[in-house]
């Protein structure tokens, strides 16, 4: 069968960016940054995306563009004979049901908040009732069931009509939609009264800030925000780079993606934190940032449905786009697996995302007595904890390894595939620093994390 390819370069990196840009960069990066000093944090940040991240996104290309094959099938075609790399390409499509289990439910409650904020649901409620709204959308499993059942509805829809008329074309416009709807929302927070102090708190590095909270943790912190924010370690980027041709070399298609992945970080802050200093809201209060404090101020707001609307669109969106990409993966894996029609495989792991979310659904009503991580823990908690903390690092340092080892696929495989093509290139003098720098500083963050 050939393999079905995009249409376009846009459509590649739009896409490679949408299944980056999810909720993480939305309320994570900017809540972040609220606790770990701001700009200080912000610079940090950077630093360690284009050190860490891009490296080993432009691997994930590679192997994918090398091997024209799903995760599920990239190591049996670049393996040496008698090695056992193909074992981590099934951790990794485990890896993306199990981010899959949980993140249905997230832009399931997307999905709400923009249709309760749409229909009016938010006017004339006070801090309290607009706090009540998401502890009892968590406490129904129906309405939690149903919104879960519509995002798995759409993400299969999308991926059943093909790499390029379905995930490419709807994902393009999505994540253009996307990017124009941050620039208004963030234009409108900064005019608002008391937003230039909240520019002033989110631009400026804070040294101070970062002496009391101490220098390690706000490196620390800023160096798992720009690891987890590209989603490396489970192929969701190699995907990808199996459907694109040779035009373009991977070291500058990935600085791309992780430009726009920032892009869409950095603007959020623009959005939030503004309106949290012009209604004097705590910029470190997290999940319930997006899902209480922003309802809170949208209705204070003139025009507030609209803005409010607008934002849970955008938040939707940067869900959707995670999900259009990693079901794109699921997919693509069984039919290598499998080989089945991309219609069977739409169906069958339809019906397979509906059942294995549940789990995550009933965590916090029906099932809520299991706390797996803990007091006050959840279902959610722990398939998180499985993909964040465990099999993105681990998954990224096999990829690592297999492109550097000459047990592996080798550095000169890899370079000859990254350099193919116009654009920034692999150098040579990288070698090192991958080969012996890289692997150490993933092992810290997956130590860190698992403590």
């Amino acid at each position: 069968m050939e393999r079905e390819k995009l249409g376009s370069r846009l459509g590649f990196i739009l896409l490679s960016a949408g299944c980056a840009i999810g909720i993480g960069n939305v309320w994570k990066f900017p809540y972040m940054a609220g606790q770990y000093g701001g700009g200080i944090f912000v610079l940090i940040y950077l630093f360690f995306l284009f050190a860490m991240g891009v490296p080993i996104m432009t691997m994930e290309f590679a192997l994918g563009r090398a091997s024209q094959k799903s995760p599920a099938a990239l190591y049996q075609e670049l393996e040496p004979k008698g090695t056992k790399w193909h074992i981590h390409g099934y951790a990794s499509v485990i890896g993306n049901y199990i981010l899959m289990m949980f993140y249905t439910s997230v832009t399931a409650w997307m999905l709400y908040y923009f249709v309760t904020m749409a229909t009016g649901g938010f006017s004339g409620l006070n801090s309290a009732e607009i706090g009540g709204i998401f502890d009892n959308l968590l406490a129904s499993p129906a309405t939690l069931t149903i919104y879960m059942a519509i995002t798995v509805i759409i993400g299969v829809s999308v991926c059943a009509l093909g790499v390029q008329n379905g995930v490419e074309r709807i994902t393009k416009y999505m994540m253009l939609a996307l990017l124009a709807i941050m620039v208004v929302l963030a234009i409108n927070s900064s005019f608002l009264e008391g937003g230039k102090e909240g520019l002033k708190f989110y631009l400026i590095p804070d040294f101070n800030k970062m002496k009391e909270i101490g220098i390690g943790n706000v490196i620390v912190g800023a160096m798992t925000q720009s690891f987890f924010t590209l989603s490396l370690g489970i192929g969701s980027m190699a995907i990808f780079g199996s459907y694109i041709g040779k035009e373009r070399s991977l070291l500058g298609e990935s600085v791309n993606v992780a430009v726009l992945d920032t892009f869409v970080a950095i603007m959020s802050g623009f959005i939030i934190f503004p309106a949290c200093f012009s209604y004097n809201v705590e910029v470190t209060s997290g999940p319930s940032l997006v899902f209480i404090t922003l309802p809170n101020i949208f209705n204070n707001l003139p025009f507030g449905r609209l803005w409010g609307s607008l934002f849970f669109v955008f938040m939707s969106f940067a869900a959707l786009s995670t999900i259009f990409a990693v079901f794109e993966n699921i997919i693509s894996c069984t039919m290598d697996m499998f080989k089945l029609s991309r219609k069977k495989a739409c169906l069958i792991n339809g019906i397979l995302l509906f059942v294995l979310s549940l789990p995550c659904v009933f965590g916090f009503n029906l099932l809520s007595n299991i706390q797996p991580l803990g007091d006050g823990s959840s279902i959610m908690d722990l398939e998180d904890f499985i993909v964040s903390n465990i099999l993105l690092p681990l998954g990224s340092l096999c990829f690592l390894l297999f492109c550097v080892s000459r047990y592996g696929w080798g550095w000169k495989n890899f370079m000859n595939e990254a350099n193919q093509g116009k654009g920034l290139k692999v150098a040579n003098w990288m070698r090192g620093y991958v080969t012996f720098v890289l692997p150490v500083i993933i092992i810290i963050l997956f130590i860190i994390g698992i403590m």
